[in-house]
């Protein structure tokens, strides 16, 4: 018997120091995002149609959230009025589906189209301005987008919205959008994640850290800005169109700027500096709109509770107190191996 033990023992010993060189060289970090995603393509057959709805909802405010995070955490520009380019992209599709006989992936590409050139033309005056006038001018201008939506009764129905959005047969039911969203919403998280680690995104988060300097040193800053705002809100865009993919209608709110904060407010939840923080921030004010929401209508108060206090003991936000504790775990280890 203790032959026995001694062989399990053994083993194990062996299976952990092969796990730890797996990890180290970084195989583990390439496999999780695949493993992630065969549970999330698992999930729909398994759970309730409110929970799947649930994790798309997510899924779409999570792509919302990392888009503003580009401009906002890692090239440090005050976009206060996002959700503007995220309702153009929901408008444009479910305009051209309900008012045109276009087909559907014209729809499909409009909505994203839309987003970018309107932000390239908004961009183009806000990167002439500073940090605080940035926004401001942001603000005014997308609120006059929203305007137009809420006012426009004969084309956009005002504040009655559009609803009952034709949808082709393979979009109709809930699993299917679901599967849609996810497919879409992996390869956009790959095409931001290429882009975070490309120079241009380097030199985007240098731009954030010293714009003087990289001036000085050749770097045309208002170039790399406005094209990351046209990046960001090309992604901004596609959440849209995922939206009425989901929904099956959009509504002038999509456009106001409250949401512009709420989704500002999940970046800095999560962690506005790391890659995932804005999309754990979404999980996390999602989760709290939907459950905390069924007990009390003031879930807000509890979400501003929470960033209150997110301010004062983890300023960098939840992803990122966790990143930095990984991190300084992992340089004791290596001192400790020295």
């Amino acid at each position: 018997m203790l032959s026995g033990v001694a062989a399990f023992y053994k083993i194990a010993k062996q299976f952990y120091e092969e796990l730890n060189l797996f990890r180290r060289i970084g195989n583990w970090k390439s496999l999780w995002p695949i493993l992630a995603i065969f549970i999330l393509l698992g999930l729909p057959p398994i759970i309730p149609r409110f929970y799947t709805y649930i994790i798309a909802l997510t899924f779409v405010t999570g792509l919302l959230a990392m888009s503003l995070n580009m401009v906002v955490g890692h090239g440090g520009m005050f976009q206060f009025h996002h959700c503007a380019f995220y309702g153009i992209g929901a408008y444009s599709l479910a305009l051209i589906l309900t008012k045109t006989t276009l087909p559907m992936w014209v729809g499909f590409a409009a909505g994203p189209i839309a987003a970018a050139f309107v932000g390239l033309i908004i961009g183009w005056f806000c990167v002439r301005l500073s940090r605080l006038y940035f926004g401001m001018l942001q603000i005014s201008l997308g609120s006059l987008i929203w305007a137009i939506a809420f006012r426009w009764y004969s084309l956009t129905s005002g504040d009655d919205g559009i609803h009952g959005i034709p949808m082709p047969s393979i979009l109709s039911s809930l699993n299917c959008s679901y599967y849609f969203i996810l497919i879409v919403f992996a390869i956009c998280l790959a095409g931001m994640y290429l882009i975070f680690k490309s120079p241009f995104g380097t030199t985007l988060q240098a731009i954030r850290d010293n714009p003087q300097r990289c001036e000085a040193v050749g770097v045309n800053v208002r170039r790399h800005q406005l094209a990351a705002i046209v990046i960001a809100t090309f992604f901004a865009g596609i959440a849209g169109v995922l939206f009425v993919v989901l929904e099956k209608s959009v509504f002038p709110d999509l456009l106001f700027w409250v949401l512009s904060l709420e989704i500002l407010i999940m970046c800095l939840l999560g962690g506005w500096f790391t890659f995932l923080g804005p999309m754990l921030g979404a999980a996390i004010t999602v989760a709290l709109r939907t459950f905390v929401g069924i007990y009390t209508e003031y879930w807000t108060l509890i979400l501003g509770v929470i960033l209150i206090l997110l301010i004062f003991f983890l300023p960098e936000g939840v992803l990122g107190y966790f990143i930095d504790k990984f991190k300084e775990r992992g340089i004791n280890a290596m001192q400790e191996e020295k």
